[in-house]
């Protein structure tokens, strides 16, 4: 069944968004979220890494509440910003050094730090041990590093136990 279903989460959650995003759940719309599901794990199992376990699901699931609200509340400010005078902005980059070794641990807070407005990771710096971030507006680097650290970096640690 594995060959089938390499990723049987990951299966479920492609129905879901393909059902989601269809205009209409059609039979037809059904059969083609259905194929999907089976067939991107499968073409896509050697870029996958090794077995990953949520440690702590309650724990996922407020770590994902953090990141949606902040996904908000970054929209509103980064309008504000981009709206406003441009030589108020202070673009920049910042390190923030990681006690995350495990690489898709990393790259998952990474993609936290894209998906949020107005930061995007560069660099997963695995010598040094840092995510190299750019922030459309940033006053303080070592403030925004501990926001990081504190709001996604702490709870990753605790949903996957690293």
């Amino acid at each position: 069944m594995s060959h089938v279903l390499p990723r049987p989460g990951l299966s479920l959650l492609i129905l879901g968004l393909w059902l989601v995003l269809a205009p209409a759940p059609t039979t037809g719309q059904v059969l083609i979220g259905l194929a999907l599901a089976v067939a991107l794990p499968v073409l896509t199992r050697g870029f996958w890494p090794g077995r990953v376990r949520v440690r702590r699901p309650l724990a996922a699931l407020r770590l994902l509440g953090v990141v949606l609200a902040d996904i908000v509340t970054a929209n509103l400010l980064v309008a504000r910003q981009v709206l406003g005078p441009p030589e108020r902005l202070r673009p920049g980059f910042f390190a923030v050094p990681l006690e995350i070794h495990d690489p898709f641990v990393a790259t998952l807070l990474g993609s936290i730090v894209s998906l949020t407005p107005g930061t995007v990771s560069v660099d997963i710096d695995r010598e040094r041990g840092a995510l190299q971030v750019h922030a459309l507006h940033i006053e303080d680097p070592a403030a925004a590093a501990a926001q990081i650290k504190s709001r996604y970096e702490a709870p990753l640690k605790e949903v996957f136990a690293c």
